[in-house]
C-alpha cells in the first residue's frame, strides 16, 4: 500500500503538485476520479492517507460529474479509517454554497443578503426581498459558472417565465444582493491546516462573476490582476475560525470589502485550494512545499497509529 493517494479530476491543475510529490519522494499514487468505482463490501484502503482534489468546476467538463459520486467514495474510505484531507464533511460545504453562508453567519461573519429557494416561482418574490440589483446563483457552483445579475423586477420576471433563471446541479438557488465590491476587488484567503498561509488580491474581479485565480482559469480574463495580499489581523482569525469550524484542512475562503458601508462580506468556502499557476512571480515562494510538508505530517501520524 502507497503511503498516499491523490483523488483528483483534473490533471492539469495538479502537476506542480504531483512534480513537487515526486521530488519529495512520497509513496504516493494517482486515482482518477471520473474512471474510478468501488465495492461498498470492500474494506481495502487505497492508501492510509488520501487527499481530496476535487473541483466543483467538475460537472462543467463532465455531464457525468462525480461531485456527489465522490462523497459516497470518501464517507467509504473514512468509515474503513483512512485520513481523508478535505473529506466528507467539507465536501459537504464545498457542494452548497447556502451551508456555507450559514457557515459564515454561525462564524459571526457578514454575509450578503441571501434568501435559498428550490423552485423557480419563488425567485422574483424572493427577489424582492432582497432588493435590487440581485444575483441568482446556483448552489454548487464552478469557476463562477451559473451566476445572473438582474437589474429590475421586469428583467427577473421575464427570466422566470422563460425558465432562463439559473438551475444547478441539485436544484437550488440563491437570491443574493449585488454587493460593490470596493475598488473591484476581492480577497481569497489560503488556509493550510487550520491557518492563513497566504492571501490573494484579484483586482477586478468585483465587476466579473470568474473568480478562479489559477492563470489557467485567467487566459481569457486579462483585465484581472492578481497580487499577494496581508490580511488585517481579524479578517485572518475570521478565515482561520471558518476552517475549523468546517474541518477545511486545505482550501480557499474568499470575501471583499462592501464599498457602501465598508463591511467585510464573506460568500464562498472552496476546498480546491488554487495555488497559483506561477506562485514564485505572484507569492515568491511555493505553497505546494508547504502542502507536502503537511502530508508528510499526516502520513507520519497515520504510521505512529498503525505501529
Amino acid at each position: 500500500m502507497a503511503d498516499l493517494a491523490v483523488f483528483y479530476e483534473h490533471p492539469q491543475w495538479f502537476e506542480a503538485l504531483f512534480r513537487t510529490l515526486d521530488r519529495r519522494g512520497l509513496d504516493w499514487i494517482p486515482i482518477e476520479i471520473q474512471s474510478h468505482t468501488f465495492d461498498p463490501a470492500d474494506a481495502t484502503l487505497p492508501a492510509p492517507v488520501i487527499l481530496n482534489r476535487l473541483a466543483m468546476s467538475s460537472f462543467l467538463r463532465q455531464e457525468e460529474h462525480a461531485l456527489f459520486y465522490s462523497a459516497a467514495v470518501l464517507g467509504h474510505w473514512e468509515a474503513l479509517g483512512a485520513r481523508v484531507v478535505n473529506g466528507a464533511g467539507v465536501l459537504a460545504y464545498d457542494t452548497n454554497k447556502a451551508r456555507q453562508l450559514s457557515l459564515f453567519r454561525a462564524a459571526g461573519l457578514e454575509i450578503p443578503r441571501t434568501r435559498v429557494a428550490h423552485r423557480r416561482a419563488d425567485v422574483a418574490r424572493l427577489a424582492a426581498e432582497v432588493g435590487y440589483p440581485v444575483m441568482v446563483k446556483v448552489n454548487v457552483g464552478g469557476s463562477g459558472t451559473g451566476m445572473i445579475r438582474y437589474d429590475s423586477p421586469e428583467e427577473l420576471e421575464a427570466a422566470v417565465a422563460d425558465k432562463l433563471t439559473p438551475v444547478g446541479v441539485d436544484g437550488v438557488a440563491l437570491v443574493q444582493e449585488y454587493v460593490p465590491a470596493r475598488d473591484a476587488r476581492v480577497i481569497r484567503c489560503e488556509v493550510l491546516d487550520g491557518k492563513l498561509i497566504y492571501a490573494l488580491a484579484l483586482d477586478g474581479a468585483g465587476s466579473t462573476f470568474d473568480l478562479c485565480p489559477a492563470d489557467v482559469c485567467m487566459v481569457d480574463k486579462p483585465t484581472i490582476t492578481i497580487s499577494a495580499f496581508k490580511p488585517p489581523a481579524e479578517i485572518t482569525a475570521a478565515v482561520e475560525r471558518i476552517a475549523r469550524m468546517s474541518g477545511l484542512d486545505v482550501g480557499g475562503i474568499e470575501y471583499m470589502i462592501d464599498d457602501r458601508d465598508g463591511c467585510p462580506k464573506f460568500y464562498d468556502l472552496n476546498a480546491l485550494s488554487n495555488f497559483v499557476a506561477k506562485p514564485l512571480e505572484v507569492l515568491g515562494w511555493d505553497p505546494h512545499e508547504k502542502l507536502v510538508d503537511y502530508l508528510e505530517r499526516e502520513i507520519g501520524a497515520r504510521a505512529q497509529v498503525a505501529a
